[in-house]
């Protein structure tokens, strides 16, 4: 059973930064490529930034690369997500998903099998 908790979420003002975490069990971590989505109101989930299965690579979406940076602690089975100089259009719900390996770097979201239940992120101007 693969289980994914997100936390970190909540209220920031444009410019700020913040951090999400989705921690899952070592079995997972070291098994499916761990990535993260979003789904701002009313629109459809995209894609964010993924690690591959083993850790050696990270993907990104072109347009959050400057701003979001992925990290995983492997001591502790936890993938993160920094966001730094946030605006409005960062308002979503952040989801943390997994794929098997062979979707490394995929982003399409019905590649992803497992999903936690989402953490929201909400930025004021």
């Amino acid at each position: 059973q693969v289980q994914l908790v997100e936390s970190g979420g909540g209220l920031a003002q444009a410019g700020d930064s913040l951090r999400l975490s989705c921690a899952t069990s070592g079995q997972t971590f070291n098994m499916y490529n761990l990535g993260w989505f979003r789904q701002p109101p009313g629109k459809e989930r995209e894609f964010v930034a993924s690690f591959k299965w083993d850790g050696t690579k990270t993907y990104y979406s072109d347009s959050l690369k400057d701003r979001f940076t992925i990290s995983r602690d492997n001591a502790k089975n936890t993938m993160y997500l920094e966001m730094k100089n946030l605006n409005p259009e960062d308002t979503a719900v952040y989801f943390c998903t997994a794929s098997e390996a062979k979707y490394a770097g995929s982003i399409y979201y019905g590649h992803y099998a497992y999903w936690g239940q989402g953490t929201t992120v909400t930025v004021s101007s």
